[in-house]
């Protein structure tokens, strides 16, 4: 089944970020959408050309995980907004690590951090994603739906240190996964990994993610940004 075979009928399941057809068994072909979304920062756009550096991002980066072991979904691009990936059902959480004070940890814990305060050791939390806003769940709640929690954490844990010296020397504040078990591998990451789900800056402080978008950039400015981030990372 080939791209513009399932892409001629309707998705069977449609996000704001992402529309995805079943292809076989434990098959999917996702297309990515161009949307850029802050629910804090009351931004939702469509952004012509951020999908293909989406994509680009996470085809680039899962290959390069992959080499040391951490696994995700993806399995071929077919496009410049697709690939071919595994189909795994999302769990209703995500899991973030933390390397620095930012975003949810200043607005829920005010107070208790500065602003850009360098963690000793990686926070893990996870995020029960309802909307209108994404809300922190107990890890004993999961534990009582059957998550092995240490196995989410660790596999996050591994995927923040690969992707820290895969990025340097841009320096990763925090990102966001969906995690989901799979039978070859324990777990796989089911999500993208991209500039759209991390905060990324340079030794001048330098945003080289979505933030851009929190802060009002507009969009020759993102593009510029990403497409620099992915010479960084490639080393091209």
């Amino acid at each position: 089944m080939t791209y513009t075979d399932v892409s001629a009928r309707e998705p069977d399941i449609q996000g704001r970020s992402k529309k995805v057809w079943f292809a076989g068994p434990g098959a999917c072909v996702v297309e990515m959408i161009p949307s850029l979304r802050s629910f804090t920062y009351d931004r939702d756009e469509l952004m012509d050309g951020t999908a293909e550096l989406r994509l680009d991002f996470f085809e680039y980066v899962s290959g390069r995980l992959a080499q040391d072991g951490v696994h995700t979904v993806f399995r071929e691009r077919l496009g410049p907004i697709s690939y071919l990936a595994d189909y795994r059902p999302a769990p209703p959480f995500e899991v973030i690590v933390k390397n620095r004070a930012t975003g949810s940890t200043m607005r829920k814990y005010p107070g208790l951090f500065t602003e850009g305060q360098v963690f000793e050791r990686p926070v893990v939390k996870f995020d029960y994603r309802t909307d209108p806003e994404d809300q922190p769940i107990g890890e004993d709640y999961l534990r009582l739906l059957g998550v092995d929690v240490e196995q989410y954490r660790n596999a996050a844990l591994r995927c923040n240190a690969l992707l820290r010296n895969l990025l340097s020397p841009l320096d990763l504040w925090d990102f966001c996964l969906v995690i989901a078990d799979d039978e070859e591998h324990g777990v796989v990451i089911n999500s993208e990994i991209s500039p759209d789900c991390m905060r990324l800056r340079s030794a001048d402080g330098t945003s080289y993610d979505k933030d851009m978008f929190r802060q009002g950039a507009e969009r020759e400015d993102i593009l510029g940004r990403w497409t620099e981030l992915m010479r960084i990372i490639t080393h091209a």
